[in-house]
Order: structure tokens, then sequence, then C-alpha cells
């Protein structure tokens, strides 16, 4: 084989490599994102969230400035959905690689009675040591849930715990820019959660 045709052959390889990577770098990204989770289009500032965070800090939704943030209503005591939804965003996260350090998950308890600050930062950090745990006044909870249409009610069991927690299963999601953006289901899966966080995050 002379050289000029190895060259030619060299050639054609690069150049379908090259069409390769255009395909499945580029090409996606020109096409546009389907969200999975429902989208909110408020074009005004998310509600106003005040409430009592680790070492009994006062924190603020406005304290996230330029990241996503990922608020979902739980419990300490929640026996199935709250460990399984926080376990699926500590997954989510993850596959975002070093654009998970700009997203932000936050929970809310919806048992203040029993969700003390140093059980919820104990909680979290379960799953993952940069989730945050919020407390506060149940007037300013209830407050809170309300404003973000999330219901929750106590419900008497037979349990050791005494009582369990019926909510609202879904998660809320805060753009870059502090808008309302997402509320994504209980049954979305990892990637679905990480692909509609990747998009914001832009």
């Amino acid at each position: 084989m002379s050289t000029r045709t190895r060259l030619g052959i060299g050639v054609g390889v690069a150049a379908v490599a090259v069409v390769a990577a255009v395909w499945f770098l580029v090409l996606p990204r020109l096409q546009p994102h389907v969200f999975y989770g429902q989208v909110i289009q408020s074009g005004s500032p998310a509600p106003s969230v005040e409430l009592v965070g680790p070492g009994g800090a006062p924190v603020a939704l406005t304290d996230f400035e330029d990241q996503v943030v990922v608020m979902y209503f739980g419990y300490t005591f929640c026996p199935d959905v709250c460990p399984i939804t926080l376990a699926k965003l500590d997954r989510a996260r993850t596959m975002l690689g070093e654009d998970a350090e700009h997203v932000q998950v936050v929970m809310i308890t919806v048992d203040p009675e029993r969700d003390t600050v140093e059980k919820l930062e104990k909680y979290t950090a379960n799953f993952d040591p940069s989730f945050i745990g919020l407390t506060g006044d149940i007037e300013d909870i209830d407050r809170i849930a309300t404003t973000y249409g999330v219901y929750y009610a106590a419900a008497e069991t037979d349990s050791a715990a005494g009582y369990l927690v019926d909510h609202t299963s879904t998660v809320l999601v805060v753009d870059r820019s502090g808008e309302l953006k997402l509320i994504i289901p209980f049954d979305a899966t990892d990637e679905q959660v990480a692909a509609d966080l990747a998009y914001l995050l832009g």
C-alpha cells in the first residue's frame, strides 16, 4: 500500500471520527430539552422561604444566589417516600459531576415538633453532607407549604413513632434566576432528574 493511499485512509478515518463526535456531542445539544418535570412559567421570584437551618442559623431561599435549589417537604420519621426521594436526589447530583456544586438540596420538615435542627442535620447528612434541613415555627411552615401548594397532615398510627405525616411527594426546583421552574414527580428516575437539573444549570 502506497504512502498516499495510507494517508487517504487516515484522513478518511479522522473525518469519520469528527462526524461521529459532532453527531453524539453537538447535535443532542441542538435539540430542545424536554423536561420530565412540570414546567412552571411564573416569570416572578419564587415565594420567600426563611427558616432555621444547620446550627440554628437562619436560612433563606435568597441565600443560594446563582444556584439551582431543589426543595423537598418531608420529615425524618418518614418510613419510605422521604428516604427514597433524598437518595434519588443524591444519585442525580452525582451524575452532574462538578456541576453538582451548583445544586443545593433543601428539605423542609413537615414535622417540626419532632424534627429538631440537630436531627435534621444528621438525617440529611446520611444522604449527602451538602443537603440542608430546615425547620421553624409550625405557622411559618404552614404558610410556606401552602404558598408552594404542598399538602401535609399528621395521621395517628399504632407504630412506635406514634404518628406519621401524609405529605406531597413532589420535588420543587428553583432555577438560578430565583424563579420556581419545575415540579418533579415522585416517579421520576435518577436520570430524568439529572437531565432536568443539567439543563437548568446551562
